[in-house]
């Protein structure tokens, strides 16, 4: 593993933990994989769960996660489209 890879899947971990604090979820965040859907099969998250990890994302790395954003179906795929999506516009 580069250490490029070992930044993105510690960075992976962080949204993780993110998610699963935002959203009071029973499930561990090193249990979440990276490339699990988090809709349906996977996480399970509704469209009111994406508000509110947008609304802690804005918050904690300034990063606008707008519901009219055609790219979300892409963004909220999975924990590593997130957490890439996320690196890659954060200010904070």
């Amino acid at each position: 593993m580069s250490a490029n890879q070992a930044d993105s899947s510690t960075f992976e971990q962080e949204i993780a933990q993110l998610i699963v604090e935002a959203l009071n979820l029973d499930t561990p965040a090193e249990s979440v994989a990276p490339e699990a859907p988090l809709f349906g099969e996977g996480l399970g998250l509704d469209s009111i769960d994406v508000l509110e990890i947008s609304l802690v994302v804005s918050k904690r790395y300034g990063v606008q996660l707008r519901a009219d954003n055609q790219d979300n179906t892409h963004i909220f795929t999975s924990l590593r489209t997130l957490a890439a999506h996320i690196a890659q516009h954060r200010s904070k």
